[in-house]
């Protein structure tokens, strides 16, 4: 027995017998699914979703260079953020009063107006301010708070009642309808990208995660500059290492939103300098450079931890703050760079499980509290305050003040007047309940109107001079897989005419009903392209 042998770890040799069995059969499971990102992630399962009728959507406008082709950043400060240390009422006695020692000071301020002001750490953010780039919305939250971490943080992922358990997220059911066919002809591209999170509620539809998740920074610059998820070249021949790589291979090749990834990054570029030593700057970078790279992903998010300020508040609060105004600043600098105006299309919204206590407590810090406050930024969308700020002059020793605006309404507003949905399908994505659209928020865009022009399915007609021949016209917004499917009345696949990948461009299908051994009859015909499924009736 060699040195070199007796110095393995007992299990990594087939010579151990069962015990290397045993390593395989371990690795194999626990090793995949982390190195393929499948552990808890969420982002590679797939599922069948409902078929949508032929209906052109705003999304698919905006693929095919629509007027509606605005994009959510949504900005997550993790931990529950002290909304009133963020946008502070000025000149309230009461305020000073329940915080004497974490109270941000009139002469540590810039200020909104004669009534508000935000601490001078946030600095940056008063350029966006007068140039009518930001919005806040007062103390928002909803009904009977939950101030565990994890359930408040579900209740606001999904856009449920707090008493209530929803296992799909608010982005999730909305790009469940925009994206039909998501199991059968997959998207190229991310309908969805979250970077920092592992894991989110928000995006996971009925049957499927409808987000990439990327866990950091690094692990995106790795799939943008090779276009591989991991690599494979620098491992050995042991069996450990074969295995290893046979594992990566796979998922690099599931990976599929590698290329456009790659793509996107490449023609991109960040034209300013993001500050150092800030996390959210980095992963707004990425978001920045993958917007002018033309990538087509319409939803990104990203996220800040460190908000659960129980004690010492007072710096730890501000250098957050200051690090989330530099930015969110410099990434519209970044999307505003030589007149591109992109900083119009990129709506951006911070939110947080919940609020801190209007009372700090013994440890110079807050506690769980009620609502907080939401900002905006966008290039289009003003400046100016929505919803009634707490109420301090009479502290309630068990309690916080109310919430002023219902996050759901939020949601709402979003949904139709920003990406420009009908109120149907809102209410749908808010579980069938009409939550009010705050007016003026943000401006609104029309959803787009049935033009066959901005639709992949174009329609039919017979051919000329060929008896007995129909022509099915589509066009592909995007190269991908495509699927050309037959049906009867009832729904039933009869048919499969082209189940392939295609190069973007326009098509026409050549259909002679006797070829196919089909009568005549009243029939529907499916295309599904990147992800959408629309459907038209036809007879012959």
């Amino acid at each position: 027995m060699s040195e070199k042998y007796t110095n393995q770890r007992h299990g990594a040799s087939p010579k151990h017998g069962e015990a290397h069995n045993r390593e395989h059969r371990l690795w194999s499971r626990r090793d995949f699914l982390s190195a393929t990102g499948l552990m808890g992630a969420g982002s590679f399962l797939l599922g069948g979703l409902p078929l949508r009728a032929f209906q052109p959507t705003p999304l698919m406008a905006a693929l095919t260079g629509g007027p509606n082709d605005r994009i959510l950043v949504l900005i997550r400060l993790d931990g529950g953020n002290d909304g009133l240390n963020t946008v502070v009422e000025r000149g309230n006695s009461s305020y000073y009063n329940i915080r004497p020692t974490i109270a941000i000071n009139e002469n540590n301020m810039w200020p909104l107006s004669t009534e508000y002001g935000m601490p001078l750490a946030t600095t940056a953010l008063q350029p966006m301010w007068n140039e009518g780039m930001m919005k806040v919305i007062f103390n928002v939250g909803y009904p009977q708070p939950n101030y565990s971490h994890f359930r408040s943080y579900d209740i606001m992922a999904s856009a449920s009642d707090s008493d209530v358990v929803v296992n799909t997220g608010w982005l999730g059911r909305f790009l469940d309808n925009e994206y039909a066919a998501f199991l059968e002809s997959p998207p190229v591209i991310p309908p969805a990208l979250q970077i920092g999170i592992q894991t989110n509620l928000v995006f996971k539809g009925d049957q499927a995660n409808m987000s990439l998740a990327v866990s950091s920074p690094q692990e995106f610059y790795q799939i943008a500059q090779s276009g591989q998820l991991y690599n494979t070249a620098s491992l050995g021949n042991t069996p450990r290492e074969l295995e290893l790589a046979f594992v990566r291979q796979t998922a690099n090749s599931a990976f599929r939103y590698s290329e456009t990834i790659h793509d996107a990054y490449g023609k991109g570029k960040n034209d300013v300098s993001y500050p150092g030593g800030n996390d959210l700057a980095e992963q707004l970078a990425i978001v920045a450079r993958l917007i002018k790279g033309n990538l087509g992903t319409r939803v990104f998010m990203v996220e800040i931890g460190g908000f659960d300020t129980h004690a010492t508040q007072y710096d730890t609060h501000l250098e957050l703050l200051e690090k989330l105004s530099a930015a969110v600043k410099t990434f519209y600098d970044d999307l505003a760079f030589g007149s591109s105006g992109l900083e119009d299309k990129v709506l951006s919204m911070t939110f947080s499980e919940f609020g801190r206590s209007i009372s700090e407590n013994g440890s110079k810090g807050t506690d769980h509290g009620w609502g907080t406050h939401t900002l905006l930024f966008g290039g289009v969308i003003g400046n100016g305050f929505t919803g009634q700020y707490q109420d301090l002059s009479n502290p309630d020793p068990f309690g916080d003040p109310p919430f002023s605006v219902d996050f759901r309404s939020l949601y709402a507003t979003i949904l139709q007047d920003w990406l420009g949905n009908t109120p149907e399908l809102v209410q749908y994505v808010m579980g069938q309940k009409q939550f009010p659209v705050i007016s003026g928020l943000v401006p609104a865009i029309a959803p787009a109107l049935g033009d066959n022009n901005k639709c992949a399915l174009l329609g039919h007609n017979p051919k000329s001079g060929s008896s007995g021949t129909i022509e099915i016209k589509y066009a592909m917004m995007q190269s991908g897989p495509l699927r050309l499917q037959l049906l009867d009345k009832a729904g039933q696949v009869l048919r499969t005419f082209i189940d392939d990948y295609k190069d973007k461009g326009s098509y026409v299908f050549e259909f002679k009903p006797a070829d196919w051994f089909i009568g005549s009859g009243v029939y529907q015909y499916r295309l599904q392209s990147g992800g959408q499924a629309f459907q038209r009736e036809i007879r012959f």
